[in-house]
């Protein structure tokens, strides 16, 4: 997987849950729907009502999972809330394979394991202004208790530290006006931006 143009290499979006990852796709995907693609990552949750198989997740059991595992056939994988979560080769492959530019949602876990195969993606980090405006942003969501906030923010912390690290990303966009970060995003996913915005010292 290492050999392909710059356009075709995945592209690794991370950052904190909260940070705006999800706009930014939609965002894309609808500018440009012959373009990219997204990998469908496995899990061994049930899936919510209006999910369905193939699309949002590949919804496997856990001996599925655990065997796949073992083959290894995923990119990366991880637990979380009991819950196996994992990224296939065969699902990059598949969106390659149509000649669109695969793009993968990854936690800081994740990345850390990629970095240790030879997919050879362009990484980029999402990160927000500021841990209190990424508290206010996760208190408007409605969805979350204030300890699963608490939660979330301590990951958010660990994930920016490591993002600080030299060579982990080759981009790093700070989420603090949206129309502007999509500008940038943008560019980096059609392989036309040379560099990225360094992260600035965050407050709490």
């Amino acid at each position: 997987m290492s050999h392909l143009p710059e356009f075709l290499r995945p592209l690794i979006l991370s950052g904190p849950s909260g940070v705006g990852k999800s706009t930014l796709l939609q965002r894309l995907f609808a500018e440009f729907p012959d373009k990219f693609g997204f990998s469908v990552s496995h899990t061994t949750r049930a899936p919510r009502p209006g999910e369905q198989d193939g699309k949002q997740y590949h919804f496997v059991t856990r001996e599925k999972f655990l065997a796949l595992r073992q083959e290894g056939a995923f990119i990366e994988s991880a637990e979380f809330s009991g819950n196996f979560y994992g990224t296939s080769f065969q699902t990059v492959r598949e969106v390659q394979d149509k000649g669109r530019r695969c793009i993968l949602d990854i936690e800081a876990q994740g990345v850390r394991q990629i970095k240790a195969t030879d997919l050879n993606p362009i990484y980029c980090f999402i990160s927000p202004p500021s841990l209190t405006s990424l508290r206010e942003r996760l208190r408007a969501r409605g969805t979350e208790t204030e300890a699963s906030i608490q939660k979330r923010l301590a990951t958010a912390l660990n994930e920016i530290q490591y993002a600080k690290e030299p060579h982990v990303h080759n981009f790093v966009i700070v989420n603090d006006d949206l129309d502007r970060a999509y500008q940038l995003f943008k560019q980096i996913a059609l392989g036309e931006a040379v560099s990225g915005d360094k992260l600035p010292p965050l407050d709490d």
